[in-house]
């Protein structure tokens, strides 16, 4: 794969490039976008082969057997990461992406006023969307120890007020780029245990993880919470494949099944036929070749961005062991919001998401986008050094 071509994206109804004007004040004509995450690559040429065999075939009916499509996703999760989900079809729902399956997890096990923990800073969609369904936001800020975050339980402790129902945990997290240890989420586990609490882990992120580093999932790391474990991963964010919006809920509890089951029934809620002809072509040899290559490709990407953001005085880049999403902190700078959001919008022409929108701990980072060709991320680069030189 060439992940250096320049794919024009401009004029395509790309969310990233068509609407950073609207977004974020920079025109998409000079502007780099570093925003919402996805990919400027393609996806493996077998994902392409699949939708153009299916469009080639021309019939566009109600999909029937989806056997091919779940034993993709089971034998993804056992040879990427070891996990052995169990053969039986009925605890892989699909769902319209995982924001959606977020949604859905809370509609089936909480109620209005539930309060729902997020570790923050953190992806922006669940404040939203917890917002939206009438349930707290109950923000517990990561520690911020040596460079990197961490989850602090002792203080997280002394918070609990009984109103909590619900954790909705980001792992590999986003924005900062952390892969948890199996300790990690063994403690998670035991205080989701101690205080009877849903562990809702999104694993969108979980195959974008940089050399070093190995992510694990939740089931596997605390197979003994299982039954208050709600997994959800897709092929999405891995292939550059957002615009599908398919993600997968994985329940391995009978009692979970049940109740989620009858949310997708209630509901009527039923997959499109194209995600089930792109995500087998996706999870195979060939996309686990491609999904090597990619993540090699984002690590020196992410040493090209770190080098030069690192050397503004003021600017802090956070180290990456999993996403593409580059988290730098701004604080140092001795400027308000105002004007470092100018310098890159305006200086930089550099379209970015506000660390503010990921909740409490965000308020003086941004969020930077390095899944594009190597040149447009020197090109970054180099636009804010002369945005920030007065600090040099």
């Amino acid at each position: 794969m060439n992940f250096d071509e320049l794919i024009e994206r401009r004029g395509t109804h790309s969310a990233k490039w068509d609407k950073m004007q609207e977004f974020a004040g920079v025109s998409p004509e000079d502007g780099i976008p570093m925003w919402v995450a996805d990919m400027d690559f393609r996806p493996p040429q077998g994902v392409i082969d699949a939708v153009k065999a299916y469009a080639d075939h021309g019939v566009f009916g109600y999909f029937g057997d989806e056997g091919a499509y779940l034993s993709a996703i089971r034998w993804w999760a056992r040879e990427r990461h070891g996990w052995e989900i169990a053969a039986d079809d009925d605890g892989i729902f699909s769902t319209h992406g995982l924001v959606n399956g977020a949604a859905l997890a809370m509609q089936t096990w909480t109620e209005p006023g539930d309060g729902i923990i997020l570790f923050t800073p953190v992806y922006h969609a669940f404040h939203k969307v917890i917002a939206a369904g009438g349930r707290e936001i109950v923000q517990f800020e990561l520690a911020l120890n040596d460079g990197r975050y961490e989850m602090d339980f002792d203080a997280y402790e002394a918070r609990m007020t009984g109103r909590e129902k619900m954790i909705i945990f980001c792992s590999p997290h986003n924005p900062g780029g952390r892969v948890w240890s199996v300790e990690e989420q063994r403690q998670l586990a035991a205080f989701a245990e101690k205080h009877d609490l849903l562990v809702v882990s999104d694993e969108i992120h979980c195959d974008i993880v940089l050399p070093g580093h190995k992510h694990v999932p939740f089931s596997v790391a605390a197979p003994e919470a299982r039954g208050r474990t709600v997994m959800m991963t897709a092929s999405t964010k891995t292939f550059n494949l957002a615009g599908m919006h398919t993600g997968n809920v994985i329940l391995e509890d009978e009692g979970l099944k049940a109740a989620f089951a009858a949310t997708i029934a209630g509901l009527g809620l039923s997959p499109n036929a194209f995600a089930k002809h792109m995500v087998p072509a996706a999870y195979s040899p060939e996309g686990a070749q491609w999904v090597d290559e990619m993540c090699a490709y984002i690590g020196q990407n992410a040493q090209v961005f770190d080098a030069g953001i690192n050397a503004i005085p003021g600017l802090r880049s956070m180290p990456l062991e999993g996403t593409y999403l580059a988290w730098v902190d701004f604080g140092g700078t001795g400027m308000d919001r105002d004007e470092v959001m100018r310098r890159i919008a305006e200086d930089a022409k550099i379209a970015v998401n506000q660390g503010l929108t990921f909740g409490q701990g965000g308020e003086s980072w941004n969020r930077f986008n390095l899944a594009t060709p190597r040149s447009r991320v020197e090109e970054a680069v180099e636009r804010m050094q002369k945005a920030f030189k007065d600090l040099q």
